[in-house]
């Protein structure tokens, strides 16, 4: 460290601090103060704006369940009623493992991978006892079909509030625990002793620089979707235009601190989750809208660019395992911008965020209406429906499974849930490509400690969250990243309190 710090930021000697106030760092928070340690959390944000990305977030979190009696040890005991109108498939954890190694082609590192699907129930059913209430995901989760709703995806449970109760409950979990948190204070460089151990972090907040004493340090402030010029650099030409999807102060300082300390990079850094966010949303995420701004009905419809053409199969898979990779897809189009087209076959069925008034959409009694009113090309958007109609195969019709009712002809095919777009009026959304989080990062051990380019752990920093590398590879199964945010996040708390009683 340099010698303009200044006692203008928070002081003192601490055993462990958190870089971050999101849900994995609150989590590692936690864990820590439950071990004994005293925490400090540094939240960049001011107050008002605490919680990193996972206050934008829906509070879906994947985890195995074996059926509704481990379901109901996390939400309660519910009704007779309700448990007989309730269809949910069990969701082991081989299936979490099939699911996270499909969808990243193999490349999720197996030992973080095992880790996340082993520790991830238990993790959950912590945060409970922490005071976390969950809920069934009937809105995001389910399809009422035949008198039932029909649970898909494996996921099937979401935090009481979203992201933002998640963040107030970990919050309240945490000060009342004894863990303290600064605002306004960004950490900004690692200081480390002769042996090359964690001895401090320099932070830095508008009053300036301030050095705290420490014996280990968390880092969980996010990856660097909201830096653009990283993004650029890492991901590509074109990822300055995309918007972020939640907070503005996830710019890649953890990444940027450890690397600087000699920790090795890992991951897939030109990845991302990106997915379709309205086109009139901000450039940053919204507080009061939260993740509203994502449309995630398009597996119900159609998607198509500005000249009117399909540019992907909408009915791949289930929507949980395809949307954080569609919105790359939707930024290499003209204008970076592109339409999801219903019908009233299936209006009824799309989620809450397509009826905020913060939309941008249009309705039309033609399908050329519709493309006047969207400025979409005319000629195109009547010749793609008109191909698309034609090839739409027969078959039983059934939103909550990969019901196979696909096209024959086209290209891209639909390949699930493909039904006539012929029953208006038509209606259409604009969307753009939204970052969500980086899939780049440091490499850790299953024990969440930071391992440096000689494959060695640093001693006393550890990391979780969205800059742990080598978890997720072009795409990830819904709910994962909280998950995994929570687990490691755990993990790591428990290592820094433990190795700071050591030292």
């Amino acid at each position: 460290m340099g010698d303009d710090s200044n006692s203008s930021g928070p002081s003192g000697r601490y055993d462990v601090v958190v870089v971050g106030a999101g849900n994995a760092a609150l989590c590692a928070a936690l864990a820590a103060a439950e071990g004994g340690a005293r925490v400090l959390v540094l939240e960049k944000a001011p107050e008002a704006e605490r919680g990193g990305n996972s206050f934008f977030s829906g509070g879906l979190f994947r985890f195995p369940f074996g059926g509704l009696e481990d379901i109901e040890r996390l939400v309660g005991e519910l009704p007779d009623a309700d448990r007989e109108r309730v269809d949910i498939a069990p969701y082991s954890e081989a299936d979490f493992t099939d699911d996270l190694m499909r969808l990243t082609d193999g490349m999720a590192d197996a030992d973080l991978s095992r880790t996340l699907v082993r520790d991830s129930y238990n993790t959950v059913r912590w945060m409970a006892g922490h005071g976390v209430r969950w809920v069934l995901a009937y809105g995001r989760q389910s399809y009422e079909v035949d008198g039932k709703f029909r649970f898909w995806g494996g996921l099937v449970c979401e935090v009481v509030g979203a992201g933002a109760g998640l963040v107030d409950s970990l919050f309240d979990a945490c000060t009342g625990i004894g863990v303290e948190v600064t605002y306004d204070a960004m950490g900004d460089e690692l200081a480390l002793d002769g042996r090359g151990a964690i001895a401090g972090i320099r932070t830095r907040g508008a009053a300036g620089f301030s050095e705290i004493d420490c014996s280990s340090v968390v880092l969980a402030c996010g990856g660097f979707e909201a830096n653009p010029e990283m993004r650029v650099r890492y991901l590509g030409p074109g990822w300055e235009y995309a918007p972020v999807r939640g907070t503005a102060a996830n710019t890649g300082d953890g990444i940027r601190m450890a690397l600087a300390a000699g920790a090795r990079p890992f991951g897939n850094y030109s990845g991302c989750h990106a997915v379709a966010w309205d086109a009139g949303a901000p450039p940053y995420g919204d507080r009061r809208i939260g993740d509203l701004y994502q449309k995630h009905s398009y597996p119900l419809g159609l998607i198509v660019n500005r000249d009117g053409e399909r540019f992907v199969d909408e009915g791949a898979d289930i929507r949980n395992y395809t949307y954080a990779r569609y919105g790359k897809e939707i930024l290499k189009q003209p204008g970076r911008i592109a339409f999801q087209i219903f019908d009233q076959q299936v209006i009824g069925r799309l989620r809450d965020e397509y009826r905020i008034r913060e939309v941008t959409s249009a309705t039309a009694e033609t399908v050329a209406e519709l493309a006047e009113a969207l400025d979409i090309d005319v000629d195109g958007l009547v010749s793609t429906v008109a191909a698309y109609n034609d090839s739409v195969r027969d078959g039983e019709y059934n939103p909550a499974i990969l019901d196979g009712k696909g096209t024959d002809g086209v290209d891209p095919p639909k390949s699930n849930w493909a039904l006539r777009l012929d029953s208006p009026p038509y209606v259409g959304y604009a969307v753009k490509c939204g970052i969500t989080f980086t899939f780049g990062g440091l490499q850790v051990d299953t024990g969440a400690r930071v391992i440096d380019t000689q494959s060695r752990a640093i001693p006393g920093l550890y990391a979780a969250g969205e800059l742990v590398g080598g978890l997720f590879y072009e795409n990830y199964p819904g709910g994962s990243g909280l998950t995994a945010g929570a687990v490691f996040g755990r993990i790591a708390g428990r290592g820094a309190a433990e190795y700071a009683g050591a030292v």
